[in-house]
């Protein structure tokens, strides 16, 4: 869900803002977080340095307990800017729910983006609004049908229609 999650995120600024560079790094192993000197896996300063920049916000958005992957890069040296997204046991329900309820799902992703990218500002302002829209309209489709929205299970990469938008 969370890789799922990330790709639809990068589609909507994409497709909203762009102008913003983004970049997807997938991390497999969670060990090469660390420094090469802490772990055989782990990568260089240098090498996570030009991965995950010094200066630029990181959103990380992780399956676990966010606390892991803090502690596993507090040495690096873009760790202030890091602001990781994951499991907070809020509840079970439908998938895309349940990220809902970790803020790791596509509408909070990109939220914090726009958050996080200082020369958004408020030209992004819409674009945040309806993503809360979104928001509200995933609460009630929830509540009345029990299942997540078409927009949301139907949604793949690269499709030319934009299923996030409603369907109004």
């Amino acid at each position: 869900m969370p890789t799922l999650e990330i790709l639809a995120a990068v589609d909507i600024l994409r497709r909203h803002l762009p102008e913003l560079r983004v970049r997807v790094i997938n991390v497999v192993d969670l060990m090469t977080l660390q420094d090469q000197a802490e772990h055989p896996n782990g990568l260089s300063h240098k090498d996570f340095d030009t991965l995950f920049t010094t200066d630029k916000p990181i959103i990380f958005a992780y399956h676990g307990y966010p606390w892991l992957i803090h502690r596993l890069t507090y040495r690096r040296t873009n760790h202030k800017n890091l602001h990781v997204r994951g499991y907070k046991e809020e509840g079970t329900t439908t998938p895309f729910d349940m990220v809902v309820r970790n803020d790791m799902d596509r509408f909070h992703l990109v939220a914090d983006v726009i958050d996080r990218v200082p020369q958004l500002g408020s030209r992004a302002a819409y674009l945040k609004q309806w993503l809360r829209d979104r928001l509200i309209e995933h609460r009630h489709h929830i509540i009345e049908h029990g299942v997540d929205m078409p927009e949301i299970t139907q949604w793949r990469w690269g499709a030319t229609a934009d299923p996030t938008r409603s369907q109004e």
